[in-house]
């Protein structure tokens, strides 16, 4: 029974440190778009995916609200993005984003992750053209026919979709068309349940489990640091 209750203790505490994580990222993404944008959502369209990003996660109304607030005010910490490239174990490419108040801190932690796990810290854009950077939308397809719905939002930038389950699909455009896209969804009053800029490798490299293992512990490393944001690997999926 005390085995029991202390694997129900672990996987709680698991979920609750990554819903934690979950809201640290949102709430500086928020500090972010506010400071470039102004804390309307109505004017300011990055906030306005923020805040639907939030939603996602589970994140409470009044914290998305109060984030706002916070990031409103004069003395509220000015967030920076940063990205870092480097190697992992097996030559794997490894791009970190972050958002930071203290780069200092945060290169030298980021680096000290790449050094513990057999990796190394390159030189910025050094490993950036291995990726295509892209934005991505899960939406909605409630009420709407995604063969039309693609004609009609080739225009606004639209590269390709996949469609999921419960009536949710992924669309995917080129990062140059990122806003002219969320402007033909929201034109078309579409839902967008989440938004995101990713990488996505041109090409990966297939590693055997215990390899794979190696290079998740770098991977797990760096997207429990509080100041990273996002974690892009030329990896391949597991078979």
């Amino acid at each position: 029974m005390g085995r029991i209750f202390e694997t129900r203790k672990h996987k709680m505490f698991a979920r609750y440190a990554k819903m934690a994580k979950a809201f640290t990222k949102i709430g500086r993404e928020i500090a972010i778009a506010v400071k470039s944008g102004g804390p309307d959502p109505n004017i300011n369209p990055r906030l306005r995916l923020v805040m639907q990003n939030a939603k996602s996660v589970n994140m409470p109304k009044e914290r998305v609200d109060a984030a706002i607030q916070r990031a409103a005010g004069k003395d509220e910490k000015a967030f920076e993005e940063v990205v870092y490239e480097g190697y992992g174990p097996y030559g794997i490419a490894v791009l970190v984003e972050t958002a930071t108040d203290n780069p200092t801190r945060t290169v030298a932690n980021v680096r000290v992750h790449f050094n513990r796990c057999e990796g190394e810290l390159g030189k910025t854009g050094s490993l950036d053209f291995l990726f295509d950077r892209k934005g991505v939308f899960r939406i909605s397809t409630a009420g709407h026919n995604m063969e039309e719905l693609e004609l009609e939002l080739i225009d606004a930038g639209l590269e390709s979709f996949d469609l999921g389950d419960n009536d949710e699909a992924i669309v995917y455009c080129q990062f140059i068309d990122f806003g002219n896209l969320q402007k033909g969804l929201e034109a078309k009053n579409i839902q967008v349940l989440a938004s995101s800029l990713e990488r996505i490798p041109q090409n990966t490299i297939q590693l055997n489990p215990e390899q794979r293992a190696e290079v998740m512990k770098l991977i797990d490393r760096l997207e429990e640091d509080d100041d990273v944001q996002n974690v892009y690997h030329n990896m391949a999926d597991e078979e």
